[in-house]
């Protein structure tokens, strides 16, 4: 079973500092013996920075200091990070980087809810993304995708056992029941693993921040197939280790008949 490492942390406005993040909490997650490290969205830069600024191809030095790491500790990264699309905007990419795989998911479901207009700034991507790792396939997805259950299910039918969903989730009234619900919903109506990880919350973190960013509220959850959470953290830095079972995946869907039982209206 593989092991996954979701690192809670505060990224700072720096992308340097953040790459020795990066490089700590990679480090520490290696020794425990993770084939898959997770960071939360808004890695490179945290959300209320200017982020058209810092902005780099996956090509970048940014992601190639990322690579770097995870070459050097054997493991697959998942960090959030932001990269230039062609309209002038960015886009909120998930890079995907180590074990010969070096690429990035875009996010498709822009946060434009809760008073905050994503799509101002950031165009929304359109293509699901899987990367297969030793005999599984990864799905991934980015924090306001989990609200959308028809993307999870797409991942599952495209051979995904496990969903990797980097976040910097909203805070405000009920954001944390929603989070923790909706984690447990999209594995259970998927038959997935859903593994989030979310930025701390930045007080935990003795960080001042625009309160008027989702800067995230901690609380990285796995959720198994039958979305039952299987580890959880509170909302201070720190790290949740996950032995993924993909055969459990395979049991959830045959139990539960969610995929093969879909109706579609028109």
């Amino acid at each position: 079973m593989p092991r996954f490492a979701l690192c809670q942390v505060t990224s700072s406005d720096q992308a340097d500092e953040n790459i020795e993040l990066i490089r700590t909490r990679t480090r520490a997650a290696a020794q425990q013996g993770a084939r898959v490290v997770v960071f939360p969205e808004a890695m490179m830069t945290r959300f209320g920075a200017p982020l058209a600024q810092v902005a780099e191809p996956l090509d970048g030095p940014w992601a190639q200091a990322v690579a770097t790491i995870a070459q050097e500790h054997g493991v697959l990264i998942i960090a959030g990070m932001f990269t230039p699309s062609p309209d002038g905007r960015i886009y909120n990419t998930a890079l995907v980087t180590g074990h010969d795989t070096h690429t990035g998911y875009n996010k498709i479901h822009l946060y434009d809810a809760f008073g905050f207009h994503e799509s101002d700034t950031v165009a929304g991507g359109y293509k699901i993304m899987t990367v297969p790792l030793d005999d599984i396939v990864i799905g991934i997805a980015t924090c306001y995708d989990l609200r959308f259950p028809e993307l999870f299910q797409a991942l599952a039918d495209a051979g995904s056992s496990v969903v990797v969903t980097p976040a910097s989730w909203g805070a405000g009234p009920g954001k944390r029941e929603q989070w923790e619900l909706l984690v447990r919903a999209r594995a259970l109506d998927s038959g997935s693993w859903v593994l989030a990880c979310d930025q701390a919350e930045p007080s935990a973190s003795g960080t001042e921040v625009n309160p008027k960013a989702p800067t995230g509220i901690g609380y990285s959850m796995a959720a198994n197939p039958y979305g039952h959470p299987q580890g959880s953290l509170a909302d201070s830095p720190d790290m949740l280790i996950v032995d993924v079972d993909p055969e459990l995946a395979e049991q959830s869907r045959t139990d539960t008949a969610v995929l093969t039982n879909r109706r579609l209206g028109k």
